[in-house]
Protein backbone atom coordinates (compact mmCIF):
# COMPACT_ATOMS: atom_id res chain seq x y z
CA UNK A 1 0.00 0.00 0.00
CA UNK A 2 1.90 3.39 -1.46
CA UNK A 3 -0.01 6.15 1.64
CA UNK A 4 1.36 9.33 3.03
CA UNK A 5 2.08 8.80 7.02
CA UNK A 6 1.14 12.20 8.09
CA UNK A 7 1.32 11.52 11.58
CA UNK A 8 4.09 14.16 13.29
CA UNK A 9 5.49 13.65 16.39
CA UNK A 10 5.19 17.04 18.47
CA UNK A 11 7.48 18.25 21.12
CA UNK A 12 5.56 18.91 24.02
CA UNK A 13 4.93 21.66 26.54
CA UNK A 14 2.92 21.92 29.53
CA UNK A 15 2.42 23.64 33.07
CA UNK A 16 1.14 22.44 36.51
CA UNK A 17 -2.55 22.09 37.57
CA UNK A 18 -3.29 25.62 38.24
CA UNK A 19 -0.40 27.49 37.46
CA UNK A 20 0.03 29.51 34.00
CA UNK A 21 3.35 29.02 33.87
CA UNK A 22 4.64 32.41 34.90
CA UNK A 23 6.81 30.87 37.40
CA UNK A 24 8.27 28.30 34.77
CA UNK A 25 10.24 28.44 31.69
CA UNK A 26 9.17 27.62 28.32
CA UNK A 27 11.88 24.62 28.93
CA UNK A 28 10.30 23.41 32.34
CA UNK A 29 7.15 23.28 30.34
CA UNK A 30 8.44 21.28 27.56
CA UNK A 31 10.12 18.78 30.12
CA UNK A 32 7.09 18.71 32.38
CA UNK A 33 4.00 18.01 29.72
CA UNK A 34 6.64 15.52 28.06
CA UNK A 35 6.12 13.71 31.40
CA UNK A 36 2.76 14.24 31.52
CA UNK A 37 1.83 12.36 28.07
CA UNK A 38 4.61 9.48 28.34
CA UNK A 39 3.23 8.89 31.17
CA UNK A 40 -0.48 8.15 29.70
CA UNK A 41 -2.20 4.78 29.43
CA UNK A 42 -4.19 5.65 26.47
CA UNK A 43 -4.86 9.44 24.40
CA UNK A 44 -6.73 10.09 21.01
CA UNK A 45 -4.81 12.14 18.43
CA UNK A 46 -6.38 13.68 15.67
CA UNK A 47 -3.80 14.83 12.60
CA UNK A 48 -5.22 17.47 9.82
CA UNK A 49 -3.08 18.44 6.93
CA UNK A 50 -3.63 20.83 4.66
CA UNK A 51 -1.64 20.93 1.59
CA UNK A 52 -1.64 21.77 -1.96
CA UNK A 53 -3.17 18.41 -3.13
CA UNK A 54 -6.05 18.56 -0.21
CA UNK A 55 -6.61 18.17 3.34
CA UNK A 56 -5.62 15.06 4.72
CA UNK A 57 -7.00 13.71 8.13
CA UNK A 58 -6.34 11.14 10.39
CA UNK A 59 -7.35 9.82 13.84
CA UNK A 60 -5.22 7.63 15.87
CA UNK A 61 -6.85 5.93 18.89
CA UNK A 62 -3.60 4.47 20.92
CA UNK A 63 -2.04 2.55 24.36
CA UNK A 64 1.21 4.00 23.00
CA UNK A 65 2.51 0.84 22.84
CA UNK A 66 1.23 -1.63 20.59
CA UNK A 67 -2.21 -1.43 20.31
CA UNK A 68 -4.04 1.02 18.56
CA UNK A 69 -7.11 1.78 15.56
CA UNK A 70 -6.56 4.77 12.75
CA UNK A 71 -8.75 6.13 9.89
CA UNK A 72 -6.59 8.13 7.52
CA UNK A 73 -8.78 9.99 4.70
CA UNK A 74 -7.79 11.83 1.91
CA UNK A 75 -9.30 14.69 0.37
CA UNK A 76 -10.18 12.80 -3.31
CA UNK A 77 -8.51 9.69 -2.59
CA UNK A 78 -10.87 8.07 -0.10
CA UNK A 79 -9.85 6.38 3.39
CA UNK A 80 -7.64 3.22 4.54
CA UNK A 81 -8.82 1.98 8.47
CA UNK A 82 -5.94 0.09 10.52
CA UNK A 83 -6.45 -1.83 13.74
CA UNK A 84 -3.14 -2.62 15.37
CA UNK A 85 -2.81 -5.52 17.90
CA UNK A 86 0.66 -6.51 18.72
CA UNK A 87 2.57 -8.17 15.63
CA UNK A 88 -0.22 -7.86 13.38
CA UNK A 89 -2.12 -4.93 11.24
CA UNK A 90 -5.94 -5.39 10.65
CA UNK A 91 -6.34 -3.18 7.25
CA UNK A 92 -9.46 -2.04 5.24
CA UNK A 93 -9.24 0.23 2.17
CA UNK A 94 -12.78 1.89 1.09
CA UNK A 95 -13.62 1.49 -2.93
CA UNK A 96 -12.09 4.97 -4.04
CA UNK A 97 -8.75 4.22 -2.08
CA UNK A 98 -8.37 0.75 -4.02
CA UNK A 99 -9.18 2.70 -7.49
CA UNK A 100 -6.16 4.83 -6.25
CA UNK A 101 -4.22 1.87 -4.96
CA UNK A 102 -0.56 1.30 -7.08
CA UNK A 103 1.25 0.01 -4.29
CA UNK A 104 1.72 -3.45 -2.53
CA UNK A 105 -2.00 -5.03 -2.90
CA UNK A 106 -2.99 -7.62 -1.31
CA UNK A 107 -4.80 -10.11 -3.99
CA UNK A 108 -8.92 -10.58 -4.00
CA UNK A 109 -9.27 -7.49 -1.33
CA UNK A 110 -12.57 -5.95 -1.57
CA UNK A 111 -13.83 -2.67 -0.55
CA UNK A 112 -15.17 -3.20 3.10
CA UNK A 113 -12.86 -6.24 3.48
CA UNK A 114 -10.25 -6.35 6.24
CA UNK A 115 -6.92 -7.64 5.29
CA UNK A 116 -4.40 -8.97 7.73
CA UNK A 117 -1.15 -8.35 7.68
CA UNK A 118 2.05 -8.89 9.56
CA UNK A 119 3.05 -5.50 11.64
CA UNK A 120 6.47 -5.52 10.86
CA UNK A 121 5.64 -5.29 7.45
CA UNK A 122 4.83 -1.57 7.44
CA UNK A 123 7.43 1.14 6.32
CA UNK A 124 7.64 4.67 5.87
CA UNK A 125 5.05 6.20 3.78
CA UNK A 126 2.79 3.10 3.74
CA UNK A 127 0.14 5.47 5.45
CA UNK A 128 0.20 2.50 8.51
CA UNK A 129 0.47 4.41 11.68
CA UNK A 130 2.51 3.17 14.87
CA UNK A 131 1.01 2.68 18.38
CA UNK A 132 3.90 4.92 19.70
CA UNK A 133 3.74 8.22 19.41
CA UNK A 134 7.82 10.42 20.22
CA UNK A 135 7.12 12.87 23.28
CA UNK A 136 10.24 15.19 23.29
CA UNK A 137 11.53 18.25 23.39
CA UNK A 138 13.22 20.12 20.50
CA UNK A 139 14.29 24.30 19.32
CA UNK A 140 13.67 26.84 20.86
CA UNK A 141 10.61 27.60 22.82
CA UNK A 142 9.28 31.09 24.11
CA UNK A 143 6.16 31.68 26.29
CA UNK A 144 3.17 33.00 23.77
CA UNK A 145 -0.44 34.08 24.99
CA UNK A 146 -3.12 32.56 27.16
CA UNK A 147 -5.82 30.96 25.51
CA UNK A 148 -8.75 28.03 25.39
CA UNK A 149 -8.35 24.90 23.79
CA UNK A 150 -11.09 22.09 24.15
CA UNK A 151 -12.91 23.88 27.13
CA UNK A 152 -9.56 24.35 28.92
CA UNK A 153 -7.46 27.07 29.79
CA UNK A 154 -4.04 26.57 28.11
CA UNK A 155 -1.08 28.39 27.21
CA UNK A 156 0.79 28.56 24.02
CA UNK A 157 4.38 27.97 23.44
CA UNK A 158 6.11 28.59 20.14
CA UNK A 159 8.72 27.20 18.86
CA UNK A 160 11.98 27.73 16.39
CA UNK A 161 14.23 24.79 15.32
CA UNK A 162 17.04 25.46 12.93
CA UNK A 163 16.55 22.03 11.41
CA UNK A 164 13.60 23.16 9.91
CA UNK A 165 14.80 26.87 9.14
CA UNK A 166 10.99 27.16 7.29
CA UNK A 167 8.98 25.93 9.84
CA UNK A 168 7.25 27.20 12.77
CA UNK A 169 5.36 25.24 15.75
CA UNK A 170 2.84 26.21 18.49
CA UNK A 171 1.88 24.13 21.04
CA UNK A 172 -0.93 24.81 23.31
CA UNK A 173 -0.53 23.51 26.91
CA UNK A 174 -3.21 22.96 29.55
CA UNK A 175 -2.77 25.42 32.56
CA UNK A 176 -6.23 24.08 34.29
CA UNK A 177 -6.13 20.72 35.47
CA UNK A 178 -2.92 18.22 34.50
CA UNK A 179 -0.68 19.78 32.06
CA UNK A 180 -1.59 17.92 29.03
CA UNK A 181 -0.69 19.08 25.89
CA UNK A 182 -3.91 19.90 23.85
CA UNK A 183 -3.07 21.14 20.32
CA UNK A 184 0.25 21.30 18.05
CA UNK A 185 0.21 23.55 14.97
CA UNK A 186 3.11 23.70 12.21
CA UNK A 187 3.39 25.65 9.81
CA UNK A 188 5.65 25.12 6.82
CA UNK A 189 6.65 24.58 2.80
CA UNK A 190 2.95 25.91 2.44
CA UNK A 191 1.82 23.64 4.93
CA UNK A 192 -0.67 23.26 8.10
CA UNK A 193 -0.81 20.65 9.57
CA UNK A 194 -2.85 20.71 13.40
CA UNK A 195 -2.54 17.57 15.87
CA UNK A 196 -4.96 17.39 18.39
CA UNK A 197 -5.08 15.61 21.82
CA UNK A 198 -7.97 14.30 23.83
CA UNK A 199 -9.69 11.37 25.60
CA UNK A 200 -6.52 11.21 28.14
CA UNK A 201 -6.51 7.57 29.84
CA UNK A 202 -10.05 7.03 28.51
CA UNK A 203 -10.21 2.59 28.37
CA UNK A 204 -9.45 1.56 24.82
CA UNK A 205 -11.52 -1.63 23.60
CA UNK A 206 -9.56 -2.62 20.68
CA UNK A 207 -10.24 -6.25 18.81
CA UNK A 208 -9.77 -8.02 15.90
CA UNK A 209 -12.29 -7.44 13.49
CA UNK A 210 -15.86 -9.37 14.34
CA UNK A 211 -17.62 -11.50 12.33
CA UNK A 212 -16.03 -10.04 9.11
CA UNK A 213 -14.42 -11.88 5.92
CA UNK A 214 -10.76 -11.20 6.85
CA UNK A 215 -8.17 -12.04 3.80
CA UNK A 216 -4.77 -13.27 5.25
CA UNK A 217 -1.79 -12.40 3.53
CA UNK A 218 0.32 -15.67 4.39
CA UNK A 219 -2.68 -17.58 2.59
CA UNK A 220 -2.79 -15.25 -0.34
CA UNK A 221 0.87 -16.22 -0.95
CA UNK A 222 0.86 -19.76 0.21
Amino acid sequence: MTVACLLVGAALTGCAAGDDGAEKSAAELLDEANDTMRALRSVTIDVSSARDSGTVTTRLRTDLKDRCTARTTWADKGSLEQIRIGGTDYVRPDETYLENWSGRPVADIRPKQWAKVPADEAQPGDGLAACTWTFESFGTAKKGEATRVGGRDAIALHVTDEADKEGTYTFHVATEGTPHLLKAVHQGGGNVTTTSFGAFDEPLDIRPPAAEPVVDKADVED
